[in-house]
């Protein structure tokens, strides 16, 4: 089965959303498609975010990655946030999310980008099992820390 990895652009805003949608009920959201598609269309919109997209030979969307750009301070340079990867559940396992990977590095490299950082739910296992086996290394170093300003 061949799979392509493709960067969205508004006139995929569907086939983003749903599995946009999916990723945030993965992580417990509740599902909500139009405010998916409102997310995802104006990170395309502002240009805030690099998204790209599997799809297979019938033209059926089987995952997304989400990149921000970021800098890091310390290093003195550029650097991607990987926010969002996900693969429909009936792709899993087929080299989805290591194509979507990368992808994500590939755009990394092309940017100049000193490196890509990410986080993943400590009970992801599959997802951390991917990283690792990419050469992503989890960071023992430092803490992260959220303030919720819509909790207040």
């Amino acid at each position: 089965m061949a799979i392509l990895a493709l960067r969205a652009d508004a006139s995929h805003l569907d086939k983003i959303a749903s599995l946009f949608d999916a990723y945030r009920g993965f992580y417990g959201q509740p599902s909500n498609l139009p405010q998916s598609r409102d997310f995802i269309a104006e990170r395309i919109a502002r240009d805030e975010s690099v998204i790209f997209y599997a799809e297979d030979a019938s033209g059926e969307a089987l995952g997304f990655v989400q990149l921000f750009p970021t800098f890091s301070s310390i290093e003195a340079h550029r650097t991607w946030l990987l926010g969002d990867l996900f693969t429909a559940p009936d792709a899993r396992g087929k080299g989805v999310g290591t194509l979507l990977m990368n992808t994500a590095r590939d755009v990394a490299l092309l940017t100049g980008a000193k490196g890509i950082t990410l986080e993943t739910a400590t009970d992801n296992y599959g997802a951390q099992r991917l990283y690792e086996s990419l050469g992503y290394v989890r960071d023992t170093g430092y803490f992260t820390y959220c303030l919720d300003l819509k909790q207040r």
